[in-house]
């Protein structure tokens, strides 16, 4: 074993000073006397052999984790009242039930008047042979019968229609559309005019001797006017369209009470039910110079009514209403064949523009009181429906009465 050099005594350079230089020794210079001196770099000191060696504190491993347990369902949060436990939840808004609701409202839109048409009567109203020719715009004839099928004794008494059997025209209108406004004019049941086959009669003796082909023919015939299309109502169905659209107003201009129509109102504008409308525009007895042309124009107010009550938009909005409107149509009305529900459609919206305001509303020009169409007058008023051209129609020809004024 090589010896360790001996520790330096006075004099001597200690050693492995060639190593870390002098270590702090003033008198020697220390380590600024010889600042290129390797330094030495202290160390912890090792313990001696006999004691035991120090070992690091052990690891401590980390505690074991427990197991998440799922957390318990919330609780539902209880709505609020007046004890205020807590605020009440909203339900959401869900546009699609909104969809949904608007589909179904406009299937039963769409369903009802097609149901009801499966329910309306038809009859044939063209007649056989010579006809006028195709004219412009679109003419319906349109008869209110007295005809008392289909109602009860009871209801016969309460509306007062008597116990008459057969069946009469108890109201005769033409409705003209086309180009110019609206023409609703009445022809009165009294009119004297030649009838096909049985000369000259009143004009409500065509239809009792054959029906709607020979009235219509009967029509064409003395006017020169092609009826496209024929509608007819009876005096239930009158009542339940009124009553359908609940009620109308109805402004007589006098006092009116008829026992025999049921017929008890004041003068003035009030509202009107189905049975009260039914004998405005019946009663023909207290009318005084005028006789059938004012009942004539009561029909026409009647109406007008009707139609402007349909154009309300409540007629739509209300279900009930609307149902009972449409299904109205199917007790007694009739329309001639030809008619498509597309047609009774267009029908029922121009009947909503014949008041006076949207529309003309007269009667057939006359010259007396004994009911003779005006010679002069007449002609002009039935070339202008031929011509679809009602804008030319003044007051001089489409009056009130019919008479000139």
């Amino acid at each position: 074993m090589t010896e360790r050099p001996p520790t330096g005594g006075d004099g001597e350079k200690p050693p492995y000073d060639w190593l870390y230089g002098k270590q702090g020794r003033p008198t020697d210079g220390g380590a600024d006397a010889d600042p290129d001196a390797t330094r030495r770099i202290p160390v912890q000191p090792r313990g001696t052999s006999g004691s035991p060696r120090q070992q690091p504190p052990p690891r401590q491993q980390p505690a074991p984790q427990p197991t998440p347990q799922p957390a318990p369902p919330l609780a539902p949060t209880p709505p609020s009242g007046p004890s205020g436990r807590g605020p009440r939840r909203r339900p959401r808004f869900r546009l699609r039930y909104v969809f949904l609701l608007l589909v179904l409202w406009l299937i039963f839109l769409v369903y009802t008047p097609f149901h009801a048409w499966t329910k309306i009567s038809e009859s044939g109203f063209e007649p056989k042979g010579e006809r006028p020719a195709e004219q412009p715009g679109t003419t319906y004839l349109m008869v209110g019968s007295d005809s008392r099928a289909g109602l009860s004794p009871e209801e016969r008494k309460e509306l007062g229609t008597g116990n008459a059997s057969g069946q009469r025209t108890d109201t005769i209108m033409m409705l003209h559309t086309g180009s110019g406004p609206n023409l609703l004019m009445s022809i009165p049941r009294d009119s004297l005019v030649e009838v096909p086959g049985y000369g000259t009669s009143k004009i409500n003796a065509a239809y009792a001797f054959g029906g709607p082909k020979l009235l219509t023919e009967t029509i064409e015939l003395n006017t020169g006017i092609r009826v496209d299309h024929y509608v007819e109502i009876g005096i239930g169905g009158f009542v339940d369209l009124v009553d359908a659209v609940g009620g109308i107003e109805i402004c007589p201009k006098m006092a009116m009470k008829d026992p025999q129509a049921n017929l008890d109102v004041k003068k003035g504008c009030q509202e009107a039910d189905g049975k009260t409308a039914l004998g405005y525009a019946r009663s023909r007895k207290l009318y005084t110079g005028l006789g059938d042309i004012q009942r004539a124009q009561a029909q026409r107010e009647v109406v007008s009514a009707v139609g402007a009550e349909v154009l309300s938009p409540w007629s739509v909005l209300n279900p009930l209403r609307y149902w009972n409107l449409n299904m109205a149509a199917t007790r007694t009305v009739e329309f001639g064949k030809g008619m498509s529900p597309v047609r009774a459609g267009l029908w029922a919206m121009a009947m909503t523009q014949v008041n006076g305001e949207n529309g003309l509303t007269c009667g057939v020009p006359i010259s007396d009181l004994s009911v003779r169409w005006d010679s002069e007058r007449a002609p002009r008023m039935f070339q202008a429906i031929i011509d679809d051209d009602t804008d030319r129609i003044g007051k001089q020809l489409c009056s009130p009465s019919g008479l000139a004024s």
